[in-house]
C-alpha cells in the first residue's frame, strides 16, 4: 500500500434491525445480540499529513476536543503502528448526533481506514477492528459494515448475506438520548421486547424481507427515554411501513419499506412534524476510502 497526501473516507451510518439484551458479562457491561445494517448516510472524513493532530467539524455542535471518537481513533493508531506523525482532521457530519445511528463510530472508523491509507501501514480488518474495539462497541461494525449479526459488546461480528432490497424512512426528534442512560434505565425497568435475532438473521439468509419485519425489535425502545417514539413509530406504519422500532439506544426511529415511493411520501409526511428526516437503502460496505491523492504529486 503506497502512502498518500491526503484521503477522503465515506463512512456510513447504521440502524438496529433487531437489538436484544440478553445478560451481563462478567465484566459489568451488557451482553447484546443484534442485526446491525450500514445505510447510505455517510459521514465524509478529509485526512491530510501534518506534522500536528488537528481536528475540525464544519457546522457541528459536537465538541472538538481529546474525547471525540477521531482523536481517539488517531491516536490509537499512531500508538499502535509507532508512527512519529501527524494528521489534520475534517469531518463532514451528516448524521444525527445521540441518534442510535453510530455516527461517533463512522467517523473512528473513517479515521482508521484513512489512516491506514495516508500512511501506508498495510494493517489488515482485523487488526483495525481490534483498534476500534478499544475506541467504542459500534466501531467495530462501522469498519465491516454490510448485514451483520453482532454479540457481546459490539466486538463478535458474524457478516450475514446483503439486507433484503428495502428503503428506510429514518425519523430524528430534535433531542437525542444518552446511551449509558439509556441503558441504566433498562437495568431498573426492563423490558417487555425481546426480538428473535437468530430468526432475524435466517430470514435474512433467506431473503425474506417480511419474516426480517417480523422479527425486528428493540429491547430498549421502552426505556430510552425517547418520548415521540410510540408516535413516529405509529405515523410510518400508518404510511405504509412494515415496521418501525427505534435504533440503538435511541432516539431516532426508522421505518422499513418495499417500496421507494412509499418510503418518500412518509418522508414528506414526517417531515411537517420532525425537522430530520432521512430516505435511505441498505449499504453493502463500511468505512471506504472515496478518494486519495498520492504523495508528490
Amino acid at each position: 500500500m503506497k502512502p498518500c497526501q491526503s484521503v477522503t473516507v465515506l463512512a456510513p451510518a447504521k440502524l438496529n434491525l433487531a437489538l436484544d439484551v440478553v445478560g451481563l458479562l462478567p465484566s459489568g457491561y451488557h451482553d447484546l445480540d443484534m442485526t446491525m445494517q450500514a445505510i447510505t448516510l455517510y459521514e465524509r472524513v478529509n485526512l491530510h499529513r501534518s506534522q500536528n493532530l488537528t481536528l475540525q467539524m464544519p457546522g457541528s455542535r459536537v465538541a472538538v476536543n481529546d474525547k471525540n471518537t477521531a482523536i481517539k481513533a488517531a491516536m490509537a493508531f499512531f500508538h499502535y503502528t509507532g508512527l512519529l506523525a501527524g494528521v489534520d482532521i475534517t469531518i463532514y457530519k451528516s448524521v444525527p448526533v445521540r441518534a442510535g445511528m453510530a455516527g461517533g463510530s463512522a467517523d473512528a472508523a473513517a479515521v482508521l481506514v484513512g489512516m491506514n491509507a495516508l500512511y501506508g501501514a498495510g494493517l489488515s480488518m482485523s487488526e483495525l477492528c481490534a483498534l476500534g474495539a478499544g475506541i467504542g462497541a459500534d466501531v467495530p461494525f462501522a469498519l465491516m459494515g454490510g448485514t451483520c449479526r453482532v454479540q457481546g459488546l459490539g466486538d463478535l461480528l458474524k457478516p450475514l448475506p446483503p439486507c433484503p432490497d428495502c428503503w428506510f424512512t429514518v425519523v430524528m426528534p430534535d433531542y437525542g438520548i444518552s446511551t449509558p442512560e439509556a441503558f441504566a434505565a433498562y437495568d431498573r425497568v426492563g423490558s417487555s421486547v425481546h426480538p428473535d435475532c437468530a430468526a432475524q438473521e435466517a430470514a435474512i439468509r433467506a431473503g425474506d424481507l417480511a419474516g426480517l419485519c417480523e422479527a425486528a425489535g428493540n429491547a430498549l425502545e421502552e426505556c430510552s427515554g425517547a418520548k415521540d417514539t410510540a408516535a413516529i413509530k405509529a405515523a410510518l406504519r400508518a404510511n405504509g411501513a412494515l415496521t418501525a422500532l427505534m435504533t440503538g439506544s435511541g432516539a431516532a426511529v426508522f421505518g422499513i419499506f418495499a417500496q421507494e415511493s412509499q418510503a418518500r411520501a412518509a418522508a414528506e409526511q414526517l417531515k411537517k412534524q420532525y425537522p430530520q428526516v432521512y430516505i435511505a437503502r441498505p449499504d453493502r460496505g463500511g468505512a471506504r476510502v472515496l478518494r486519495a491523492y498520492r504523495a508528490g504529486r
